[in-house]
């Protein structure tokens, strides 16, 4: 039997959150509703892209980061656009791009430099990125006219097909003073040229006031977390948005016991009880992705009954109380997040991190089901 943990991805869960951002736009918006590109990178946040081409099926195209997923997203049946978000890396890349009609972000002199060497044949659609102040990849303001005009050489010599504008927010999650900033360059820098624009990713989407902000006829947003129905907000959760997990991680206990006061947990001792305390074990630990780093405290469900992780994390196991499950025994299920525990953004948020981290690093050990 193999070993009880188990990361279940939930199909229709993903095509509600996907309906939630779509609907959000369209009711907060005057004219056409941007287009939506589903950010599928990371192997779509750990859900796997069997079910991300599935439960995105009414997306308008999907954006990742690695060649090898964007045709793999093509053997699926995938037949919409499909955009790399760091773009192509060498030339051998267009050739692949081309034949599989995968389009690409440009941010540097080397990828045009790479596209204007290149033979062909066919073309790529494209987006010029600015670096607006994020600070990562894209054409400074100086020179992002002339990458532009650049682009659209190439698009004139056929080696491009559409050509669009780009850029990335920094803060949308908690500060629109930067984010409108931010928006203001590119407003600036992009006025009066062609084609589509997209700007705007989970945080932005959910702020509607930020995407009715963007001048521009024909934009497409890119939500990421919040199709996996976790929050792009510290603090503020899920559900309150609408967005339904669309991963559960779940786990068994596999053994419990009773502690005496004054008992330690653990690797150094890090929980110490200060009653006579039943303790069960659960089988998941950081080698399997969770977050070594989460405190005494973190929630989990036992037998539906939420509880509380105690002590520290170690590499197979995590201990949980079972003072509040006082029938629970060996092999009964955790919910460790998802359907029926806490959410993803609880285990971040009490380990300090983002859900993001959480849902893309859990490791090739645990095993997967599509429901």
């Amino acid at each position: 039997m193999p070993r009880p943990i188990l990361a279940t991805t939930h199909v229709q869960a993903l095509a509600h959150n996907l309906r939630v951002v779509t609907h959000r736009m369209a009711t907060e918006m005057s004219g056409v509703p941007p287009r939506t590109w589903a950010v599928i990178k990371a192997n779509a946040y750990g859900h796997g892209l069997d079910a991300a081409v599935r439960g995105f099926a009414a997306a308008d195209g999907l954006a990742l980061l690695d060649i090898q997923e964007a045709v793999r997203c093509r053997e699926l049946g995938w037949q919409k656009p499909i955009l790399l978000l760091e773009g192509f890396f060498k030339p051998a890349d267009l050739d692949v791009m081309a034949r599989h009609r995968v389009g690409t972000v440009v941010h540097s002199q080397a990828q045009l430099a790479m596209l204007a060497a290149w033979p062909g044949p066919g073309r790529v659609d494209a987006h010029v990125m600015l670096n607006s102040g994020m600070h990562r990849l894209g054409f400074q303001p100086g020179e992002y006219r002339r990458a532009f005009d650049d682009a659209l050489a190439l698009q004139r010599a056929g080696k491009l097909g559409m050509v669009g504008k780009m850029t990335h927010f920094a803060r949308a999650d908690d500060d629109l003073a930067v984010t409108r900033t931010q928006l203001d360059c590119f407003h600036r820098i992009v006025q009066g040229l062609p084609g589509p624009v997209s700007v705007c990713n989970s945080a932005a989407v959910m702020d509607a006031g930020l995407v009715a902000a963007v001048d521009a006829d024909d934009q497409w947003v890119r939500p990421g977390i919040c199709l996996y129905g976790a929050s792009p907000y510290v603090g503020r959760d899920a559900e309150s948005l609408g967005l339904r997990p669309a991963m559960t991680l779940s786990a068994e206990l596999i053994s419990t016991h009773v502690l005496p006061a004054g008992e330690a947990i653990g690797y150094g001792h890090a929980y110490r009880t200060d009653h006579d305390m039943r303790v069960g074990i659960v089988s998941c630990g950081y080698a399997d992705g969770y977050p070594r780093h989460a405190i005494t405290g973190t929630p989990v469900t036992v037998a539906g009954v939420r509880t509380r992780l105690v002590g520290r994390v170690s590499m197979d196991m995590l201990s949980v109380d079972l003072d509040p499950v006082p029938r629970a025994v060996i092999g009964d299920p955790v919910v460790l997040w998802g359907a029926g525990g806490p959410s993803v953004d609880e285990v971040a948020w009490a380990s300090s991190t983002i859900a993001n981290e959480l849902l893309a690093g859990l490791t090739h050990r645990v095993t997967r089901a599509i429901q």
